[in-house]
């Protein structure tokens, strides 16, 4: 019996045809290590960039949601880890709880300033506000890294061909599976604002002396807290609405019964489009692996945006945005296309988010769709609307639907952001995302940022779990159980130990499997030539 995993044939026994029944499926990768140090797309050090990697010809989102919470990431089928105590400019790992998010000041300004362009045609003039996510990881643009990549890529795939078989179990361990791929990430273009504190001096010159206010007690603790004029008159509008509508034996308002309460997310976005407005925004979701057909359509008018931007935002020159190129960073994905009853109705795996105004695509955000979450990959827009800070609009468009699909998919309730790179300010804006949390570089639990800055604005790469004792719970404890495609034939790694040719690549192997955790390694296939 035989099954096809991507491009390769596969021979399943009677046990894998009962597993493929039930809708099971592989990862397989190719493990490529960690390598010299390379330039880094934050910070430009020529070889301060370290990174393990491995490409993936194809992954289940279980697989790489459990990845990502070990710190990996995708670019394209590239799977990238930082070396984090090596690496020049450490990269943690983000994730917002939409469920629980509420827009700070600056987020409620953009979805204001998209309001007033929308219903009037008014484009803002003065810069950004906040830090919008435009722009993927640098590192994956630069050469050295991909071009030696797409070479491992093509050796792997001529020697993966042809029909596979999988050596029974035996007493030494349990089959596993390994994914590669690429990974792209959004980088800020502005830096966070920084609050300053400004203190009254004494003036020389002429006229009377300004002299600096002496320090009070503060606010009187007896008499209430002040409030803004406009909330005052809310409440008393709210407060004359309820009495009249007593008066005449209707129920209350849904507002005056809320009250005060703060504008949820999903009423601010709707604020945002107004029903007559001069423009029309609609976001649309098409999925871009396997390609669905309103994909292939768009597929051009997507891609020329991606030009332009590339062009107008990083500087490319016009032949390195290429076409093929385009396919391999935003369009090509390992992650298999996925779809059940406890699922969202759009079901799992790689998605674009295109953003339409009046007809035309003017942004585009790159999403995966996992069992716990939206993971951002990628944001590119027309530059000529980039004073509409459509980075950190798009952000909040993407956790308002994260919230939407937890509605379908209780499970589903988290929003990764990428990484977070503290020792870059231009890459800070993410931790604006509140509330958020980082993943501890070495126990793998999530870690509220709040804790992390205080220790991050004294060292780049530090241990967030405070606990000494704690360790990895998830880390590779029986190496022969780890699973290993070896000459077509899927086996436990103990099994490939005693069959395998040339030189011993236990030590290869083991670095993987730390790097995976156990469960990932009972599960993914690792090809080895």
């Amino acid at each position: 019996s035989r099954c096809t995993l991507g491009s390769v044939p596969v021979r399943r026994c009677p046990r894998q045809k009962a597993k493929m029944a039930a809708g099971a499926s592989y990862t397989i990768v190719e493990y490529f290590g960690g390598g010299d140090g390379y330039r880094c797309g934050y910070c430009k050090r020529e070889d301060g960039s370290f990174s393990h990697g491995m490409w993936s010809h194809t992954m289940t989102v279980q697989d790489y949601q459990d990845l990502i919470d070990r710190g990996w990431r995708r670019s394209g089928k590239y799977v990238y880890k930082p070396i984090m105590n090596q690496t020049c400019c450490p990269q943690y790992t983000i994730r917002c709880q939409s469920l629980n998010f509420q827009p700070s000041k600056t987020h409620k300004k953009i979805l204001k300033k998209m309001s007033k362009f929308l219903a009037k045609g008014e484009m803002p003039t003065g810069p950004c506000d906040g830090e919008p996510m435009d722009s993927a990881c640098d590192e994956e643009e630069d050469g050295g890294v991909r071009e030696t990549l797409v070479a491992c890529r093509s050796e792997v795939s001529a020697s993966v061909e042809g029909p596979l078989s999988k050596e029974r179990e035996t007493a030494g361990g349990v089959a596993s599976k390994t994914t590669a791929a690429e990974t792209p990430e959004k980088c800020g273009s502005c830096e966070p604002t920084t609050e300053r504190t400004e203190t009254a001096t004494t003036t020389p010159g002429p006229g009377p002396a300004t002299r600096a206010p002496r320090p009070g007690l503060g606010a009187d603790p007896a008499r209430p807290p002040c409030r803004k004029a406009k909330d005052v008159r809310r409440e008393r509008r709210l407060q004359k609405d309820q009495q009249t509508r007593e008066a005449n034996g209707q129920p209350p308002s849904p507002q005056a019964s809320r009250g005060s309460q703060a504008k949820t997310l999903e009423e601010l976005i709707t604020e945002s489009l107004p029903v007559d407005a001069t423009h029309k925004l609609e976001v649309r979701l098409v999925r871009s692996s396997p390609p669905g057909s309103q994909f292939k359509a768009t597929f051009q008018e997507s891609y020329q945006v991606y030009k332009r931007y590339q062009m107008a935002i990083h500087h490319d020159p016009p032949e390195k945005p290429s076409e093929s190129q385009f396919r391999r960073f935003l369009c090509d994905s390992p992650l298999e296309a996925e779809s059940t009853p406890d699922m969202p109705d759009c079901g799992y795996g790689s998605f674009h988010q295109q953003y339409w105004l009046d007809g035309r695509i003017i942004a585009v955000g790159v999403i995966d769709i996992l069992p716990t979450c939206v993971s951002s990959v990628y944001l590119y827009y027309d530059p000529s609307f980039s004073s509409l800070s459509l980075g950190s609009y798009s952000a909040l468009r993407e956790i308002a639907f994260t919230r939407q699909l937890h509605q379908q998919s209780p499970q589903l309730r988290f929003y990764y952001l990428g990484f977070y790179i503290h020792s870059c300010p231009k890459m800070r804006y993410k931790g604006q995302y509140r509330p958020s949390a980082l993943l501890c570089p070495e126990t793998f639990v999530w870690v509220p940022i709040e804790r992390c800055l205080p220790i991050l604005d004294q060292r780049r790469y530090s241990r967030f779990n405070v606990d000494p004792a704690a360790g990895d719970v998830g880390a590779l404890r029986e190496l022969g159980r780890l699973r290993v495609l070896y000459c077509r034939t899927v086996m436990p790694f103990a099994a490939y130990a005693r069959k395998r040719k040339g030189p011993c690549d236990e030590k290869d192997v083991q670095e993987y499997g730390e790097l995976v955790g156990q469960a990932c390694a009972e599960r993914m296939l690792l090809f080895r030539a």
